[in-house]
C-alpha cells in the first residue's frame, strides 16, 4: 500500500478542515477482529474537489458521503477516493477491522498468567486506518468523541474520560483537537490505581497478574507524576489541557511508551516483577516525565510533517531530563543521559543514515520512521542544552512558551519555532540553527598542548560553537577545570599547563555539548589506573563514551576498553554507568571487536570483575549495598562459566539476598547455561511451567533459541519464518538468541537467506515492530568478510520497505567497524 508523500498530505491540508471524529468500535466479537463505524464531519474549502480517505479494513460494509451510498469496492490500496465535495460534508464508514500481534494498530494480546485478553491501540506512525476511517497525516487534527462495546468485566480507559453507559459500554468523552496518531483505547480487566493531582484525575493501570506489583510501585509513579506536573506547569505557565491522565502498562509495546494525550501507554516490564535497580528506576521515572512533556510538545502542538520530528522528540528529551533532575531524586541524571542516550546518539552519527535534527528529508509518512533515533532524541536534546547556552535560559523558556501558546491544538514547524526564539533573545538564529539543526553530523573535540581542537566532519562540515568545560584529573582529585566557548577549531585552554603528565584530561568534562570526544594517548594510558577515581560522574561517563565510541572507530584496540572495565567497572558507583557498560563490553565489545578465541577469556574476566562487586557489595549496607549486588549478580549471570554456581544459583542458593524469588534474573541465569550447552529441554519446560507470565513465556523462547545446537538453530529460523502468529516480542525473543553461537557453522548457513526471511515477515509485521527485528536477526555477530558480502546483497533488494531498509544500513555499519577492528588490532 502506498505511503502518504508529503506533496499528498499538503494538498489535502489545504483542501480540507476536519471539524469531528466520531469512532464507535465494538471489541467484543472474539479475539480476531472488531467493529468499526466511523463519522468524519469535514470541511472542504474547494467545494465540487476530490480526495481520499485513509481505511484499511478487513471487510468494508457501507460508505455514505452526506447521505449518498458509495461502492465499497472503490477502495483500493488503503485509500477510498471522494468527489463532488460540499463546503460541509459527513463521511459514515462501516467496516470490520483485525486485531494486529505486532504492537501496531488495535493489538491483542492473551496473558499466559490467567489467560485474560488485552487490547490497546498504538496509532503511531500510520496505523490509524487500520482501526477506524480517518484523513491520517499530523496536520489534519480534530476532536474525538469515541464509543465503545467491551466484553462485560473489562475496563475501557482512552484519551477522554470514561463514562460506562451499560454494561459492556463505555464512552470517551470528547477530546481537544487531535492528530490521529495519538489517538487510543486501552481495554481488558485492568489492575488500577487512581489518584488526583491539582484537580487532573490520575490513574495508572496493568494486567490484573501484574497487580500486586502495579500497587506496590504505584507509590512512585504517582509521586513522580505530580512533581512533573507541577514542573511543567511552572515552566510553561500552561496547564495541562487534556481532562483525565492515565497511565497505562500493556503488553508487548514496541517502543519504550507512546505519548496519547490523557492515555499514555507505557511498556509493561516497567512494572518490575523482580529487583529493580536506580538505574531501572530512573529510566522508568524519565519516561514518564519525557511522554508528559509530549503533552505540551507534540500534543498540545504538533510538528506539521514528519521532518519536524525534532520538536517533539528533542523536547521532550531534554525536558525530561531537566524535570527529574529538578524535581525528583535523580539529581544526578544528566550522566544517565550522557552514557546511554547520547552513546545512542553518537552511533547514530556514524552511521550513513545520519541526519540532521531537524528538516532531514521525509518524502513520505514510512520513510520518516528511520528518524525516531538517537540523532532526534539525545542530538537535538544537547542542541537545545547549546541553544540554552547560546541565549539564556530565560530568553529560552520566553521562546518556547511563546511558542507554545501561539500554535496551541494546532501545527508547526522549525521556521516559527525559530521566529519565536529570535523574539524572545532578541538575535538571530539562522546561522545557528543552519551548523545545529540543519547539517548533520558531529565534531570531534580532543586536547593537545593546551589547546582545544574541533573537527567537523569532512562529509558534513559546519561551523558550530560549543559552550563545554574542560577538565583534568589525578590521584583522585580535580586537578583543572576551565570554562570555554569553542568558536574556531583552536581555542586554547588556559590553565592545562600546570598538569603534570599521566593526568586524565577530560574535553567536554560536564557533557554540556554534542560532539566526540578523542581522548589523547596519554589519558587512555592512564585509564586503567585511575578512571576510578574520578570524582566526577559526568566526567567519567564522557571517558567511557568516547573509549567505547574510538573502538567503533578503530582508533582503540578493544583489549584496551576490556583492561579500563576490569580495573575500573567494579569501583564505579553510577548505577547508570555500571549498568550500560556492562551490556555494551559484553553485547558489543567482546562479541563483535574481540576475535572468537578471545570472546571466552574475556567474559571471563567480566565475571571476575562482577565477583569483584559483589564482593564491594557485601560491605555496605541498605539499598545501595544491594543495588551493587543485584548489578554485579546480573552481569555475572550472562558471562560466568561456573556451570555448578549457575545451577545453583537458579535454583535460588546463594544469589543475594535482594534477588530472592526474582523470576527475571533466574531466567537470566537459566540463558547462560543454555548458551554453555548445560541445559536440558525438560529443565526448560520445568521453568516454563514454574513461571506461567507473559515474561517467562518470552524468556524461555530466547533460551531455546540460544542453545548451541543445529536443532535449536532450525526450530529458531521455522518459527520466525512460518509462525504467522508469533507477536512482535516473541519474534524479537527468538531472534535475540539466534545468532549467539559458540561454533559459528551452526549459524553460517542461515547468513545468505536473512534477506529473504525480513521480506517474509513484513507481509505480516509492519515496520514500527519489523525494523526492531531486523537488528536482532542481521548477523553481524559473525564478524566476516562473507557477512558483509550477504549484508551488501540484503541492502541492494529492492523489496525491503523503508523500515527494514533503514535497520539494515545501520546494522550493517556496525558490522563493517567491527570487521575495520579487527583488520586494524588482529
Amino acid at each position: 500500500m502506498p505511503s502518504l508523500t508529503r506533496a499528498e498530505a499538503t494538498a489535502r491540508a489545504a483542501l480540507l478542515t476536519v471539524d469531528a471524529m466520531e469512532v464507535d468500535l465494538d471489541l467484543d466479537r472474539g479475539p480476531e477482529v472488531f467493529g468499526s463505524r466511523t463519522t468524519i464531519r469535514f470541511t472542504c474549502h474547494d467545494p465540487g474537489g476530490r480526495t481520499f480517505v485513509d481505511l484499511r479494513p478487513r471487510a468494508l460494509h457501507a460508505v455514505s458521503l452526506n447521505g449518498a451510498a458509495l461502492d465499497p469496492a472503490s477502495l483500493a490500496e488503503g485509500r477510498l477516493v471522494l468527489t463532488g465535495l460540499a463546503a460541509q460534508n459527513v463521511l459514515e464508514v462501516e467496516a470490520t477491522m483485525g486485531f494486529s500481534h505486532d504492537g501496531q494498530g488495535l493489538h491483542r494480546s492473551t496473558d499466559p498468567a490467567d489467560d485474560e485478553d488485552y487490547v490497546y491501540g498504538h496509532l503511531f506512525l500510520d496505523a490509524a486506518p487500520t482501526v477506524f476511517a480517518c484523513f491520517d497525516q499530523p496536520d489534519l487534527k480534530a476532536p474525538y468523541t469515541v464509543a465503545v462495546t467491551a466484553p462485560e468485566g473489562w475496563t475501557v480507559l482512552g484519551n477522554g474520560g470514561a463514562t460506562v453507559t451499560a454494561p459492556g459500554r463505555t464512552e470517551l468523552a470528547t477530546t481537544p483537537p487531535l492528530a490521529t496518531y495519538f489517538v487510543t483505547v486501552c481495554a481488558g480487566p485492568w489492575a488500577s490505581v487512581r489518584d488526583e493531582h491539582d484537580g487532573i484525575p490520575l490513574g495508572i493501570h496493568a494486567r490484573r497478574s501484574l497487580g500486586t506489583h502495579l500497587r506496590e510501585q504505584a507509590g512512585h509513579v504517582l509521586e513522580t507524576t505530580r512533581a512533573c506536573f507541577d514542573h511543567y506547569h511552572r515552566l510553561f505557565g500552561i496547564r495541562y489541557p487534556f481532562g483525565e491522565y492515565h497511565q497505562v502498562f500493556v503488553p508487548e509495546f514496541n517502543a519504550g511508551a507512546m505519548e496519547n494525550p490523557g492515555c499514555v501507554t507505557f511498556r509493561d516490564t516497567m512494572v518490575f516483577r523482580g529487583a529493580a535497580t536506580p538505574d531501572q528506576v530512573l529510566q522508568r521515572s524519565n519516561t514518564i516525565a519525557h511522554e508528559m512533556a509530549h503533552m505540551w510538545f507534540g500534543d498540545l502542538v504538533t510538528m506539521r510533517w514528519w521532518d519536524d520530528l525534532w520538536l517533539n522528540e528533542s523536547f521532550a528529551e531534554y525536558m525530561a531530563y531537566r524535570a527529574v533532575t529538578e524535581v525528583t531524586e535523580f539529581a544526578d541524571a544528566w550522566v544517565e543521559f550522557g552514557v546511554v542516550s547520547k552513546m545512542w546518539g553518537y552511533a547514530a552519527e556514524r552511521a550513513p543514515s545520519t541526519h540532521p535534527v531537524a528538516g532531514s528529508p521525509a518524502p513520505d509518512a514510512l520513510s520518516a520512521l528511520g528518524n525516531f533515533d538517537g540523532i532526534s532524541y539525545a542530538k537535538g536534546a544537547s542542541v537545545l542544552r547549546q541553544l540554552i547556552a547560546h541565549v539564556g535560559d530565560e530568553a529560552f523558556t520566553a521562546g518556547v512558551t511563546e511558542y507554545l501558546r501561539s500554535h496551541a491544538f494546532g501545527n508547526g514547524e522549525l521556521a516559527e519555532f525559530r521566529a519565536a526564539m529570535e523574539v524572545a533573545s532578541g538575535r538571530s538564529l539562522a546561522a545557528w540553527s543552519a551548523a545545529w539543526l540543519e547539517t548533520a553530523g558531529a565534531d570531534r573535540l580532543a586536547v593537545e598542548h593546551g589547546v582545544l581542537l574541533r573537527t567537523p566532519p569532512a562529509d558534513h562540515p559546519a561551523d558550530r560553537p560549543h559552550t563545554l568545560d574542560v577538565a583534568a584529573f589525578a590521584g583522585g582529585r580535580e586537578l583543572a577545570r576551565v570554562d570555554v566557548v569553542a568558536e574556531c577549531d583552536r581555542t586554547p585552554v588556559p590553565g592545562l599547563d600546570a598538569v603534570p603528565p599521566g593526568a586524565i584530561v577530560v574535553p567536554n568534562a560536564s557533557d554540556l555539548t554534542w560532539a566526540e570526544v578523542s581522548l589523547d594517548a596519554a589519558t587512555t594510558d592512564a585509564l586503567v589506573e585511575g578512571l576510578a577515581d574520578v570524582p566526577d560522574a559526568d566526567a567519567r561517563a564522557v571517558v567511557w563514551v568516547a573509549l567505547l565510541g574510538a573502538v567503533h572507530r578503530a582508533e582503540v584496540d578493544p583489549r584496551t576498553a576490556l583492561a579500563v572495565f576490569a580495573a575500573a567497572w567494579p569501583r564505579e558507583t553510577s548505577s547508570a554507568v555500571l549498568s550500560r557498560v556492562a551490556l555494551l563490553v559484553t553485547t558489543q565489545v567482546v562479541p563483535l571487536f574481540l576475535p572468537p578465541a578471545e570472546q571466552e577469556p574475556a567474559l571471563a574476566r567480566v565475571a571476575d570483575a562482577a565477583d569483584e562487586l559483589l564482593a564491594r557489595a557485601a560491605g555496605i549496607r541498605g539499598d545501595a549495598g544491594s543495588a551493587l549486588a543485584v548489578l554485579a549478580a546480573r552481569v555475572w549471570a550472562r558471562t560466568g562459566s561456573d556451570t555448578d554456581r549457575l545451577r545453583r544459583w537458579a535454583a535460588g542458593d546463594g544469589i543475594p539476598d535482594v534477588l530472592e524469588g526474582d523470576d527475571d534474573f533466574r531466567w537470566g541465569v537459566l540463558r547462560r547455561l543454555a548458551t554453555l550447552g548445560r541445559l536440558a529441554d525438560d529443565e526448560i519446560e520445568a521453568a516454563e511451567a514454574a513461571d506461567r507470565s507473559l515474561a517467562g513465556s518470552l524468556a524461555a523462547l530466547g533460551v531455546r533459541a540460544v542453545r548451541p545446537t543445529s536443532a535449536a538453530k532450525e526450530w529458531a529460523w521455522g518459527r520466525l519464518r512460518d509462525d504467522t502468529e508469533l507477536s512482535n516480542h516473541a519474534a524479537l525473543a527468538v531472534g535475540g538468541g539466534f545468532w549467539v553461537a559458540p561454533d559459528p557453522e551452526l549459524v553460517r548457513p542461515y547468513v545468505d537467506r536473512v534477506g529473504d526471511l525480513l521480506v517474509g515477515m513484513s507481509a505480516r509485521m509492519g515496520d514500527d515492530a519489523l525494523s526492531r527485528v531486523v537488528t536482532a536477526m542481521h548477523p553481524t555477530r559473525l564478524v566476516e568478510e562473507a557477512t558483509a558480502t550477504a549484508s551488501g546483497a540484503i541492502l541492494a533488494r529492492a523489496d525491503l520497505t523503508p523500515g527494514v531498509r533503514r535497520a539494515v544500513v545501520d546494522a550493517d555499519h556496525e558490522l563493517r567497524e567491527a570487521l575495520a577492528s579487527r583488520r586494524r588490532f588482529g
